[in-house]
């Protein structure tokens, strides 16, 4: 077992048994500490410590009081980092409804009072306080998506860069490997933090004359802050320049002015290589919770302990999620080798029984998958490569991802691995020119429901109406009834009894009622009693979001409807519930509300 010494500091006393006076980079989480790769406190912190760096971490500060928490480890010789946690922590602490969920899944036995509502900005304004002349770096989900203006679905109201909210001296976003070491590098060499403008992949506020080069040609200028305040077109008018930047190899500055200043947007690295992806997988992680959570469960991580992630990035770009504003959409592999070497270290925890609950990623079937010529991806800005259509560049060849599969399957210890991650069925379906191509996709497609289904595949087509699911880029819902047939004739074949577990999602923009009845007609003809569903939550920095708020598509700026109140989402939810008896009263008067009292036959008709 690890000893208390092989994970990064937490406390003096641990620090001391390093034989450490000061710690380099002291971290803040809005997490509990796991020790994982998965985990983004404990990521950036085995890079730096890789980095010759060291590095201390404190999970979950008390923000009430005294601030001891804030004390305890006294003052970094270079930066403090907010790492603020694995979701936003709006989306982890409330239901669409802005109700409170039932657990905190990253916090010790799921309780709900160990962080605050945005910690990003409650640990910098502390830090600040009691730390005025040390520098303060933002990274996390929670900073990255709120970098610029954008719609804050809890407090209805548009809030500025987080930087301008909680004071801190500069923004890495995405994925921070490479951000951070550089930021640690400058301020190592010397370099005051505002002389730190030019890094890639940051966000900085500056007056006008401080920013780099001038605001110039190659800059896109956003409209400002008090401009989207007052006229929504504007703020819709700007998500698809940032999504567009989100997106390509080689992006362009983004600089938007907030009051008196401007936040500048610094271009992201270039998708990282294999190699690199590989470093930071390959760090000494001890893949367990710190000791001091002894005896408590953590919900994340029994959820991902026994799984292993073989690629960052998503190209399908739905307009409802954030991996791309994050992530991108140039999808990244880990080697053969890494995701190998990483299985045989699960395989050794005392508690795995041989089954992998996950080989998986953003998407579990894009892996290996990328453009066949890299100069036109590097001209692209499509927001994803398989809507409307599969790009023709793309190669969907699924063979190497069944390499890891049977690579995977083969260790002894190994008794089952299965795929928990979301697949794109679209991708299954998809008819190459490259018949090769298409054979590995048929031979994944069989494996997958054999092999590495535990009795209940999930796919997500998100909506029935083919009007809501453009606005989601989402494939059209035949596609799914045709997978449902492969599903059911691979079942029949091999004599199993799986089912297909699919997800919809209400109140998205552009859904009205009626397409909420006509979804729960045509899943009802299939057979399906919906379990996996959910109200749109609107989550910072989607495309979705900001079409919700603003009331426009972001690309064409034509007027989109979307359900709002209390009432309009109810409305549209309970169609999903259409089989409950209780259910059934209100559906019928909404039906004819509506004016669809023809689907009351269609839903209620007793079958023969």
């Amino acid at each position: 077992m690890p000893q208390l010494t092989d994970f990064l500091p937490t406390t003096k006393k641990e620090m001391q048994l390093l034989g450490w006076d000061v710690a380099d980079v002291i971290l803040f989480s809005g997490d509990a500490y796991i020790d994982h790769p998965s985990f983004g406190a404990a990521v950036i912190g085995r890079v730096l410590q890789s980095k010759g760096y060291r590095v201390a971490i404190v999970p979950q500060p008390d923000w009430h009081g005294d601030y001891r928490d804030f004390k305890k480890l006294g003052r970094p010789r270079l930066f403090f980092g907010i790492s603020p946690g694995c979701m936003d922590s709006m989306v982890n602490k409330y239901t669409a409804n802005k109700r409170l969920r039932s657990e905190d899944a990253y916090s010790p036995d799921g309780r709900h009072d160990c962080r605050p509502e945005y910690p990003t900005v409650v640990y910098t304004k502390i830090l600040k306080e009691l730390y005025p002349d040390v520098p303060v770096i933002l990274g996390g989900i929670e900073a990255s998506l709120r970098r610029l203006t954008h719609y804050d679905y809890w407090q209805d109201r548009l809030r500025r860069c987080i930087l301008c909210d909680s004071g801190a001296d500069l923004l890495s976003y995405g994925m921070g490997e490479k951000t951070i070491v550089r930021i640690a590098e400058e301020i190592e060499a010397g370099k005051n933090v505002n002389e730190l403008r030019e890094l890639p992949q940051t966000v900085f506020l500056a007056r006008k004359e401080s920013i780099p080069n001038g605001i110039n040609d190659d800059d896109i200028v956003l409209h400002s802050h008090e401009e989207c305040l007052r006229n929504k077109k504007a703020e819709a008018e700007n998500y698809m320049h940032i999504e567009e930047e989100s997106n390509k190899m080689h992006a362009q500055r983004l600089i938007q002015k907030v009051g008196n200043v401007y936040a500048v947007v610094n271009p992201p690295y270039p998708p990282m290589t294999t190699e690199e992806l590989d470093a930071s997988f390959d760090l000494p992680y001890t893949r367990l919770p710190h000791p001091k959570y002894n005896n408590k469960r953590i919900p994340a991580y029994e959820m991902i302990k026994h799984s292993v992630n073989l690629h960052r990035g998503c190209f399908g770009g739905c307009a409802f999620c954030t991996i791309s504003a994050h992530q991108g959409k140039f999808v990244v592999c880990r080697s053969k080798e890494s995701i190998m070497k990483e299985v045989k270290e699960v395989v050794k925890l005392p508690d795995f029984k041989g089954y992998l609950s996950d080989l998986g990623g953003p998407s579990a079937n894009m892996y290996g998958m990328k453009g066949r010529n890299q100069k036109a991806c590097e001209k692209c800005k499509r927001p994803s490569c398989i809507n409307p259509s599969v790009c023709p560049n793309l190669n969907t060849d699924h063979s190497q991802l069944l390499n890891i599969y049977h690579a995977v399957d083969a260790l002894p210890q190994v008794k089952k691995s299965f795929i928990g991650s979301g697949v794109r069925y679209d991708l299954l379906l998809h008819k190459s020119k490259d018949e090769k191509t298409n054979e590995s996709t048929r031979q994944y497609t069989h494996e997958l429901i054999c092999k590495h289904v535990s009795g209940r595949l999930k796919v997500a087509p998100e909506h029935t109406s083919d009007e809501v699911l453009r606005l989601m880029r989402k494939p059209s819902f035949k596609l799914f009834d045709q997978f449902k047939r492969v599903f059911d004739k691979i079942n029949r074949e091999e004599n199993m009894r799986q089912q297909l577990i699919p997800y919809f999602i209400s109140s998205h923009p552009g859904c009205r009622e009626e397409h909420m009845a006509e979804l729960a007609v045509l899943t009802k003809r299939l057979d399906f009693h919906l379990e996996q569903v959910q109200d749109f939550t609107p989550t910072p920095m989607t495309i979705a979001t900001e079409t919700w708020y603003t009331g426009y598509d972001p690309y064409t700026l034509e007027p989109v409807f979307s359900a709002k109140t209390p009432r309009e989402k109810l409305a549209q939810r309970q169609f999903f519930f259409w089989y409950k008896p209780g259910e059934r009263k209100n559906i019928e008067k909404e039906l004819r509300r509506i004016g669809r009292p023809d689907l009351i036959k269609e839903l209620y008709a007793k079958r023969r």
